[in-house]
């Protein structure tokens, strides 16, 4: 039987994080799962193009914009599940079990749980009220994965290309057939280390609230950039 699934990344300038994350999909390879990993690319200046490279990674670029990025990677998939992974994101082990027991449903997509690769109070209270929103209002975010099959995605109009709240809309068009992953994913703690925990949730909790009222994420992107000094988002 073929590999099943397409690892879909998006990337900019995410050198360090896919040193952490690739080694991760190691167990999905050996066990047959993975098929294929997509790097889709928005205009990386470091290391990111070299280590793709190295990986055997099929390399797709364009202008930057994770949603954007994202909906190229999957164009190019050739399998019928998807993963969509965040560079900095880490699949703990026994990930690929999980998802191998998720085939049985591809009328469900699937996100892991959430933790963070840093130590305290404020690393569990924020990981613990995504995993709760996650559950109760069905908006998972990109850091926690998603597992979707293409006929699923398909029929939900496929993956938004917004600037922003990429993930929350994909979230939305799923609502009703999203379900947990019986999986972990760490994820990179250093934009909240840089902005102070409850600052950026604060600020990512009143960016979710405008855009659930209509605000358009082209705004709320360009305001995004301005807050942080930069557009690297991978």
């Amino acid at each position: 039987m073929p590999a099943p699934l397409s690892i879909v990344m998006p990337v900019l300038n995410a050198a360090p994080g896919l040193e952490k994350s690739l080694p991760a999909l190691a167990e999905g390879l050996e066990v047959g799962l993975i098929a294929e990993l997509i790097l889709s690319d928005g205009g990386s200046q470091d290391a990111t193009a070299q280590i793709a490279d190295a990986a055997g990674a099929i390399w797709v670029t364009g202008a930057p914009g994770r949603g954007e990025q994202i909906a190229r990677g999957i164009a190019v998939a050739n399998c019928p599940w998807v993963m969509v992974l965040h560079a900095d994101t880490v699949l703990l082990s026994g990930w690929s079990e999980a998802v191998i027991a998720a085939l049985e449903t591809p009328g469900q997509a699937r996100y892991g749980t959430l933790v963070f690769d840093a130590p305290g109070v404020a690393p569990r209270l924020v990981a613990g009220w995504a995993n709760l929103r996650s559950r109760l209002f069905g908006l998972p975010y990109g850091d926690q994965a998603l597992l979707v099959h293409q006929d699923l995605l398909d029929s939900v109009g496929g993956y938004p290309d917004f600037p922003l709240m990429e993930d929350v809309e994909m979230a939305k068009r799923l609502r009703g057939a999203l379900v947990p992953l019986c999986a972990i994913a760490r994820t990179s703690a250093a934009r909240y280390q840089a902005e102070g925990w409850f600052r950026r949730g604060a600020r990512n909790l009143g960016l979710l609230l405008r855009y659930l009222r209509g605000a358009d994420p082209s705004e709320l992107a360009q305001e995004y950039r301005e807050r942080r000094g930069d557009t690297n988002r991978d």
